[in-house]
């Protein structure tokens, strides 16, 4: 497309919000007026879908649950008072709560203040506040923030081990929706044991997020933990940010939320306008139904260019993925959609992997974050007349322009700079693109039967585990590797039974290996 005839199209297809300061470029994308028209009515029904969402209707028959986290940033959308009111007071309960964590006011047993805090989820529970957290925590936060979002015993040793003699210090956050999440137990049980260790009171330095009624709150209010803050059933984990989940982390590290909630509210308002042209959460949506031809054909890449933003792509990837990844369609045909995401920052992956995008496999689009203020102050010149702020613009540019031209299709987001209002509107904008997305491909974005059905592949896991280490300590002699599947009666599961007895042998749990290991007819295993 000549320069002239591009600068047009760019004009055209320029999105700009005033009071957000925002804008969204997808001029860079091929499709025309004619598909534009074409997806009109399937954008209709999603404009009426969402209208329908907001107001109450269940949007995951499933569970029979409403989707509300739009409530959360303006609660008087909620369709019940009942709902308003919970609304406001927890955070009400959330501001206080942190409020006097950070002064003083609640501090652990025998020291003035709380110096840390360890935020003990997975999924939705931790990506959300761990970008928040890289884009956002102050230089010296009131409360160094920590994370444990796996079950590595190893990972979690190392960050208990650089806690150190901060642990007497350090406020534990559980936030889990059922109280049962494994990697969430785990992690709480580990962490649990070195307070003990330590001759530490858990419960008295401990807070939970979780569901109404769960176990977890049970346990916490049994043992008198310092508090419990909720986890709605129509909050999903993965658009749990702006609730009690990510809320509270943030406000511990004095993170404005009020802000946070206000940058969402009005990306909220920006994207309810039923006009594709005019709506930016339609606009990505429609960018993305082009580029994959409304089956995921091409993979999302993200690249902020912003330090702070590192986290946004891993943070997307969740949303994005486990929403639109999905087996049928709501009338059950088999339709395997999704959209791959994945990303690291400009200009990083200058050196890594634009090699690639610009010259190998086309199956890809990307989406490129761009921040206009460069840094608080003035900035030096690197070169004259030119700051290194300048240049990470010149990368962006440079590398957008040199990928249309190997018809690599992008899309350009551009903030005012990174502050609690625009991470806000950021999340805002995405969970409202996944929605229209979802709608648009008619599919369930708000369930994950493919996370349910990992979770209870893994529980068959650890019973076979069981059964295995019983029938070694019933047996008199070592037994080969297929007898033991035999007697543990599970023959099919061989494969299973091998890799799971290098595992306990390689940590001297249970039993031992006799022979070698890498040859599995010839060896022989026993019970310890």
């Amino acid at each position: 497309m000549a320069a002239v005839d591009l600068w047009q199209r760019y004009k055209d297809w320029l999105y700009y919000h005033e009071g957000l300061g925002f804008y969204l470029d997808v001029s860079r994308m091929g499709f025309d007026q004619a598909f534009v028209k074409q997806m009109e009515p399937r954008f209709d029904q999603a404009f009426a879908a969402m209208a329908a969402l907001e107001a109450g209707a269940i949007a995951n028959p499933d569970e029979n649950r409403m989707v509300g986290h739009y409530w959360l940033r303006d609660p008087d959308l909620a369709p019940t008072p009942e709902l308003r009111q919970d609304i406001f007071d927890t955070l009400t309960n959330l501001e206080q709560f942190a409020s006097q964590v950070r002064t003083g006011a609640i501090h652990p047993p025998g020291r003035q203040y709380f110096t840390d805090v360890l935020a003990i989820g997975v999924g939705g529970s931790a990506l959300g506040p761990q970008f928040v957290a890289q884009a956002l925590e102050p230089d010296f936060p009131p409360l160094a923030i920590h994370f444990i979002d796996n079950t590595d015993p190893e990972g979690i040793d190392r960050l208990l081990h650089r806690l150190g003699d901060r642990l007497p210090t350090t406020l534990v956050i559980v936030i889990s929706k059922s109280g049962g999440t494994a990697e969430t137990r785990n992690g709480m049980i580990e962490v649990r044991s070195r307070f003990e260790t330590n001759g530490l009171p858990f419960a008295r330095q401990a807070v939970a997020i979780t569901g109404r009624g769960s176990h977890l709150e049970n346990q916490a209010l049994s043992e008198g933990w310092l508090a419990t803050l909720p986890m709605r059933d129509w909050v999903g984990g993965r658009t749990s940010e702006l609730s009690a989940v990510g809320l509270l982390p943030a406000a511990l590290q004095n993170i404005s939320i009020r802000s946070m909630l206000a940058g969402a509210k009005d990306m909220d308002a920006a994207t309810r306008v039923a006009d594709i042209r005019r709506n930016p959460a339609a606009l990505i949506a429609l960018a993305w139904y082009y580029a994959g031809k409304g089956k995921g054909e091409k993979d999302m890449v993200v690249l902020p260019y912003k330090d702070s933003l590192l986290l946004f792509s891993r943070y997307l990837q969740q949303l994005v993925m486990e929403s639109l990844g999905k087996e049928r369609d709501l009338q059950g045909n088999l339709v395997h959609q999704g959209i791959a995401v994945y990303g690291n920052k400009g200009s990083t992956d200058q050196h890594a992997y634009v090699q690639q995008l610009r010259e190998g496999v086309a199956n890809f689009f990307v989406t490129f974050i761009e921040v206009l203020k460069d840094r608080l102050g003035p900035s030096v010149e690197v070169d004259p007349g030119v700051t290194a702020g300048d240049y990470l613009f010149g990368f962006l540019q440079g590398t957008r322009r040199a990928l249309y031209e190997n018809q690599r299709e992008s899309i350009t987001l551009t903030i005012p700079e990174v502050n609690a209002h625009s991470v806000g509107a950021l999340i805002a904008l995405y969970e409202r693109a996944v929605g229209f997305y979802g709608s648009l491909v008619n599919i369930n974005a708000y369930h994950q039967p493919g996370v349910e059905a990992g979770k209870k592949a893994a529980a068959s896991v650890l019973q076979l585990q069981q059964s295995v280490v019983r029938t070694l300590q019933d047996s008199p002699l070592p037994l080969g590797l297929q007898d033991l599947a035999q007697r543990s009666g599970f023959p099919e599961e061989v494969e299973t039974i091998y890799t799971l007895v290098r595992h306990l042998h390689a940590n001297q749990r249970h039993l031992v290996i006799y022979g070698n290991p890498g040859h599995p007819e010839q060896i022989k295993i026993a019970s310890l």
